[in-house]
């Protein structure tokens, strides 16, 4: 049995400037019937890295990871299910060259999702670096709930588990 489509929303303030911070997202599983949730898509937006006129590079990172973590986080990680980055390269002069990096903010139509969440919550954090001003992040995550059997759960909480 599933639900109808969820769409879970939400912004996080860094603590202060330049500062990992990380927002626990309770998603209210039932754990007695297995319940689970199948992530579908993922969107991440941020405020973009502060342009200082020394030329230091700056840049603005977050990711929304199925287990709590003590620091950034990227595509690399099992735990992670989107990333994004951007950053500046400064020049004398205050002179920027932009990149940004990110994950698939939706999934190919072949995928049927991009993460099964099996423990009761997720976590999205933000990080800048040489800001001035804390940064934000945007986050929208859709998916549904639904039931696995008893050994399919026990396989998914041990994985997410273990990938802390």
């Amino acid at each position: 049995m599933n639900s109808g489509q969820i769409i879970i929303s939400g912004k996080l303030t860094e603590s202060g400037a330049n500062t990992y911070t990380q927002d626990q997202i309770d998603l209210q599983l039932n754990v007695l019937d297995r319940e689970v949730f199948v992530v579908t898509a993922v969107d991440l937006n941020s405020t973009a890295p502060e342009i200082q006129t020394t030329g230091v590079d700056v840049e603005v990172k977050s990711c929304l990871s199925t287990t709590s973590r003590t620091a950034m986080g990227d595509i690399s990680n099992s735990n992670v299910l989107g990333a994004l980055r951007m950053e500046g390269q400064g020049h004398a002069g205050g002179f920027y060259i932009g990149f940004q990096s990110q994950s698939l903010e939706t999934p190919p139509a072949l995928m049927e999702y991009v993460g099964i969440i099996a423990t009761n919550n997720f976590f999205a954090a933000v990080q800048g670096v040489n800001n001035n001003n804390p940064m934000v992040l945007d986050y929208r995550v859709y998916g549904y709930r639904a039931i696995a059997s008893a050994d399919t759960y026990a396989a998914l909480t041990q994985s997410e588990l273990l990938s802390a």
